[in-house]
């Protein structure tokens, strides 16, 4: 499955979208490391992650695998997934700078598809690792959080 995601500026690259309502883009300006998406993808990178339901109860638990690069213009995202349950996903990601920020993905929902609207937060806390907490909604309202930590460093503690 493709997705295509659409990148604002290097502002936005800082935390790539500004709609939570309890955090502000205020709150961490100046602070380092500075985040950039693709300089911080470009390679190996390896995510934990959970969902929520809107109702706070975790759904599911997965591990991600994530390999970034160039192609052409465009900046790629191959992930695989593995849920706690055994499923397994590939997703890829060609992220384009648009002045644009917001994103919709397109799950798999029984026999067909619906799309869903991600509102994402990615703080670098190290040179290692970014933490990203997103909002998903479906015509307009929340359905549930997406919590991630992101490191560069693999399951065998290798850096890549």
């Amino acid at each position: 499955m493709i997705r295509h995601l659409t990148v604002a500026s290097a502002l936005a690259l800082t935390l790539l979208l500004t709609g939570c309502s309890s955090m502000k883009l205020e709150q961490f300006q100046g602070t380092t490391p500075a985040f950039d998406l693709t300089g911080y993808f470009e390679g190996q990178t390896w995510a934990h992650g959970i969902f929520e339901s809107r109702g706070g109860e975790i759904k599911r638990q997965f591990r991600v695998e994530i390999d970034g690069y160039w192609e052409g213009e465009e900046f790629v995202l191959d992930e695989d997934f593995v849920y706690d349950d055994g499923e397994t996903d590939q997703r890829t990601w060609r992220i384009t700078p648009t002045g644009e920020g917001r994103y919709v993905l397109r799950l798999p929902y029984g026999d067909s598809t619906i799309d869903v609207a991600f509102d994402d937060w990615m703080i670098r806390r190290s040179e290692n690792v970014v933490i990203n907490r997103a909002t998903v909604t479906k015509f307009g309202i929340r359905v549930g959080e997406v919590t991630l930590f992101f490191t560069k460093t693999d399951p065998d503690g290798e850096a890549s």
